[in-house]
């Protein structure tokens, strides 16, 4: 049987939110079985818990945001996207501010997070949503789509007309069954240009970014002095953003994910559409290992190597 995973021990990180710039301080905890993701604003009286809900999705302007009420939590798409890159289904996070931080502006600190805290097998069948038939979204060029596979994998083109991202690959194929999230995914980081800067920051949006937490071009190059953390980074981390924007469903996607110029916006579209149709999906479990499709099997076999780094 696939079982549901959660932490083994608490962990606590620092940092900055990348839109508010404000300090936040960070603690993910373990939760009972069919708990799911669940964000808890402790710095309000009383705390708010805001559990991971396509529906509860708000704010997609340059990020995913949960609100509950007046309660807010932004930037959750790193975090969670490590939190299905590692196959964690239950665990709490503990924040005293209304945004993840933002760290290196990618998900490997987030990785690193939930490898130090241990990762702790549950007694319960881990269920997953099954895509049962084709769902897809466009808008104006931009498309996206989840369509039936037994596994998880993504395909992602960009456009941008700018030379130093043209310069890199900028379509790219990603199956679980085959790539490892920690070393082929999480790495890529955040990305914006130098010109868009002064217009986000007139707009009380990016005031904790910078080199550290994020790969900036002007109108020709990148700026970082390190350069790109893999060739095809820029599109890499459309990905990642895509791997979390997914996990805000609550339950690990069987399906196959692509998309040509999606954002945040689009993917919680795709995911609405998807729940909508009840004929679409179905929630499944595998109680037996001959059950499981090879595919997937592959992928939890290489998640659970991962995870024990």
């Amino acid at each position: 049987m696939i079982r549901q995973r959660t932490l083994k021990s608490i962990v606590k990180a620092t940092g900055v939110g990348l839109h508010s710039g404000a300090r936040v301080e960070l603690c993910l905890r373990p939760a009972a079985p069919d708990t799911g993701i669940v964000f808890r604003r402790v710095d309000l009286t009383p705390p708010v818990d805001l559990p991971s809900d396509p529906y509860s999705v708000l704010e997609t302007r340059l990020c995913s945001g949960l609100q509950q009420g007046t309660a807010k939590v932004g930037t959750v798409e790193h975090l969670m996207s490590a939190l299905a890159g590692l196959g964690i289904d239950n665990c709490y996070v503990d924040i005293d501010a209304a945004e993840i931080p933002i760290l290196d502006g990618s998900a490997a600190p987030f990785v690193f997070l939930l490898q130090s805290a241990g990762i702790e097998v549950q007694n319960a069948p881990k269920r997953f949503l099954k895509v049962k038939k084709e769902v897809e979204i466009r808008e104006g060029d931009k498309w996206v789509k989840l369509s039936p596979y037994d596994g998880f994998k993504l395909d992602f083109s960009i456009h941008f007309n700018h030379p130093a991202i043209d310069a890199t690959p900028t379509t790219v194929n990603v199956d679980f069954a085959r790539d490892v999230y920690a070393r082929d995914v999480a790495r890529a980081r955040t990305f914006g240009q130098m010109q868009d800067l002064e217009t986000m920051l007139n707009a009380g949006l990016a005031m904790g970014g910078s080199l550290d937490n994020a790969i900036v071009v002007d109108e020709y190059r990148v700026l970082n002095s390190d350069g790109l953390r893999y060739a095809d980074e820029f599109v890499k981390h459309k990905v990642l953003d895509a791997i979390g924007d997914l996990y805000i469903v609550g339950k690990p996607l069987l399906a196959a994910y692509s998309a040509f110029k999606s954002g945040h916006a689009l993917n919680n579209r795709l995911l609405r559409a998807l729940l909508e149709d009840e004929e679409a999906w179905d929630i499944v479990s595998f109680e037996s290992d001959e059950s499981v499709p090879a595919g997937l099997r592959e992928q939890f076999a290489l998640q659970l190597a991962a995870a024990e780094v």
